[in-house]
């Protein structure tokens, strides 16, 4: 049986007990020695109290730990802080470190649960999840009892809940209404869900919970689809509307359609609406030009239906950006009130049909403007018309667009007005881009034009440490989100419990604006969810305008997280080929996911095909093994390394063979790419070739450099 906590307790002592009566002729000398005494208590007194005064002075002038802090610090600062709350900070610290001896977690966080500061509750968690660990469950459940009293609506308290509500359905209930969408009530709703032995309401009612909440949580898609094959009756309608909606919200607008049986217009929400027609959007862009069409016609039912609701704005957003040459005659035929709105009238300019001039300039800062102007400059400059372009990228003075969108302008900018005779302007502009913007793929082409920095093909053993240890350098930053109790959460290395909470506070709204974007981006890293993580943060860039120079620092190196550094060291070191190149290929390959496989069969963190990997490796491989970042990574840079032979340690059409095939890019103009690189890049017929070129090279250039932002102005 093992040793329960009280085990640790030390008894105390006896009292001491009278033996013999005093003489009355020592009660004087007595009272003299007590009255000394009384006196040296007073001035121990004064002097601790002194001594902590001067100690809480000390701190004051040293920072807080943070997870960079190095463990002997910790335990001086657990041991010997007279500040309370430091020695909790560090005690929790600590026991995030000790993940595999709950003992020794269990004895940092004895106690430390004291007060109301938002690491209490989280600190009875840790301590009441270390005891079920050792085996010790009535002091787990006494815990999880005090956790929920003590603090009923801290986010922690979700995880009492659940561990409370395994032997009780109320307090499971009392779950899935008091925190819905955090972590503990979608592992319940799910376990609700798929239990064989539950009512079928039961498992219904959660499943729905799921389709609210989080259909995104593992294993809640099965769940949806085998409920939607249920619920077919008349009275399990909005039932099967809700599961509909959670399947639209994971992108798979056909199964939701099927779901619902009915089509996009007779949903009863501007909001729902607006979901399940964007997602069949998305399906019908894949090959179903049905589910296209469908989704046009939900989006017009909205503006139809909801003319002042606040998704009309996205609806019509959406519609503009369909492709399709359907699309054309629908935002033609839509009502005079939306067809003058921004992003029609910019899709509508776009394909020929009205005068571009009137709608940048009656729409200069709507971002459909933007990409009207980027998409008749592209035209521009690949035609070479450069008095044209140059006049569509000098922006109007009162735009200011987001950082990737001005780093490409004003690139171009600089590139048109060099093409004009106009060198020294040119280089004016390329200078101040490599200053205030000088990651990605301009920053890189801007310092390639001014001569001063490369991205060399190949390189040594010194190079790729010294950028691995640059970025190992960066270390641990405040999140920047204004919320003092996510920012505790976070400085005390605790990434779950600060995601939990984020959860929790947003209640199953979507973020959508660049700081919301950035800061669930941040969260995402912190517990290892890269693919969500890193497709957030790149949302939140194209988003975040202003200059706020530390939010775009952390933005940035947020955009470039260092994942598996020892197998891209070895890798690198095995096949010469830089380091930063691979971090830039598996960042827009898998984005750091392991176990990331693609439609067409792609595995790994750097996406190769088990017919290419087995054809490097020189032997058979099972797809499990392509799994395994060291085999993947060092596989991918030798394969890289073959076409950087083949194109004599050219990188573009090397890395723009590893997307299309290298007989593809064989067969693209190599007289442009000798003269114009730049233009050669922009004429790639493949738009995701195109994109990809950039997002790598753009990558590999921010490792390289470290992901330093200048912010000069």
């Amino acid at each position: 049986m093992p040793l329960g906590p009280e085990s640790f307790h030390e008894q105390p002592a006896p009292a001491e007990q009278p033996t013999a009566e005093q003489p009355a002729t020592d009660q004087a000398a007595d009272t003299i020695q007590a009255a000394r005494g009384a006196q040296w208590i007073a001035g121990t007194a004064l002097i601790t109290l002194a001594a902590l005064l001067v100690g809480r002075q000390l701190l004051a002038w040293q920072p807080e730990p943070t997870p960079d802090s190095s463990s002997s610090r910790l335990e001086q600062e657990l041991r010997w802080s007279p500040d309370p709350e430091r020695r909790r900070l560090a005690a929790l610290l600590l026991a995030s470190r000790d993940g595999n001896q709950p003992l020794q977690q269990w004895q940092r966080l004895r106690g430390q649960g004291w007060g109301l500061d938002p690491l209490a509750p989280v600190a009875i968690k840790q301590e009441a999840l270390a005891a079920e660990r050792l085996g010790w469950s009535r002091t787990a459940e006494a815990l999880w009892q005090q956790l929920q009293r003590r603090f009923p609506g801290a986010a922690a308290t979700a995880d009492a809940l659940y561990a409370l509500g395994r032997s009780s359905a109320p307090t499971r209930q009392q779950l899935l209404e008091r925190f819905p969408s955090h972590p503990a009530a979608l592992a319940a709703a799910l376990e609700l869900a798929t239990d064989p032995a539950g009512a079928p309401a039961v498992r219904r009612a959660a499943a729905v919970h799921l389709a609210e909440w989080g259909p995104r949580w593992p294993g809640a898609r099965e769940v949806l689809l085998a409920e939607c094959q249920l619920a077919r009756s008349a009275a399990q309608a909005h039932q099967r509307q809700q599961l509909a909606l959670g399947l639209a919200r994971l992108e798979d607008g056909a199964a939701a359609l099927r779901c619902l049986g009915q089509p996009a217009t007779s949903l009863n929400s501007a909001a729902a609406t607006l979901t399940l027609s964007r997602s069949l959007l998305g399906a019908g862009a894949s090959g179903d030009p049905s589910l296209a069409t469908a989704g046009r016609q939900g989006l017009i039912s909205l503006l139809l239906r909801w003319p002042d609701a606040k998704e009309t704005d996205d609806a019509l957003r959406a519609l503009a950006d369909d492709p399709s040459d359907a699309a054309i005659a629908t935002l033609e035929g839509l009502p005079k009130r939306w067809n003058d709105q921004g992003p029609v009238q910019a899709r509508l300019a776009l394909a020929g049909r009205i005068d571009p001039a009137r709608v940048l300039q009656q729409w200069p800062l709507d971002p459909a403007g933007w990409e009207l102007r980027w998409q008749l400059a592209r035209r521009a400059l690949l035609q070479q018309r450069w008095d044209e372009a140059r006049n569509l990228l000098q922006l109007p003075p009162r735009s200011r667009w987001p950082a990737p969108l001005a780093a490409r302008q004003r690139f171009w900018l600089g590139y048109s007005l060099d093409k004009l005779g106009q060198q020294a302007a040119a280089r004016g502009i390329w200078r101040d881009l490599v200053r205030q913007d000088g990651g990605g793929y301009y920053g890189w082409r801007a310092s390639l034009r001014l001569g001063e920095d490369s991205l060399a093909p190949l390189t040594g053993t010194a190079e790729t440490d010294a950028m691995i240890n640059r970025l190992k350098a960066v270390g641990w930053q405040p999140l920047n989100s204004g919320q003092p109790e996510l920012e505790r959460l976070w400085r005390a290395g605790q990434a779950l419990e600060a995601w939990e909470l984020w959860r929790h506070l947003r209640r199953g709204q979507i973020a959508d604006s660049a700081d919301s974007l950035r800061l669930e981006g941040l969260l995402r890293l912190g517990i290892d969810d890269n693919g969500h993580g890193l497709e957030q943060l790149e949302r939140a860039s194209q988003r975040l305008q202003g200059q706020d120079c530390k939010l775009r620092q952390q933005l940035e190196r947020g955009l470039h997280p260092l994942r598996y550094p020892n197998a891209f060291r070895s890798a690198a070191r095995d096949s010469g080929v830089n380091a930063a190149l691979l971090l830039g290929v598996a960042k827009a390959e898998s984005q750091f996911m392991p176990a990331a496989r693609s439609p067409v069969g792609a595995i790994g963190l750097l996406q190769l095909m088990p017919e290419t990997a087995q054809e490097v490796a020189g032997a058979p491989l099972t797809p499990a093994a392509l799994e395994d970042p060291e085999r993947s990574s060092r596989l991918g840079a030798l394969y890289l390394r073959q076409l950087l032979e083949r194109w004599q340690g050219d990188l573009l059409p090397a890395v723009a063979s590893y997307n299309a095939g290298a007989g593809a890019v064989a067969g693209w103009d190599a007289g442009l790419r000798q003269r114009e690189p730049e233009l050669w890049v922009e004429s790639i017929p493949y738009p995701e070739t195109r994109l990809y070129v950039k997002k790598v090279l753009g990558n590999a250039w921010s490792y390289l450099r470290g992901a330093r932002l200048g912010c000069e102005r």
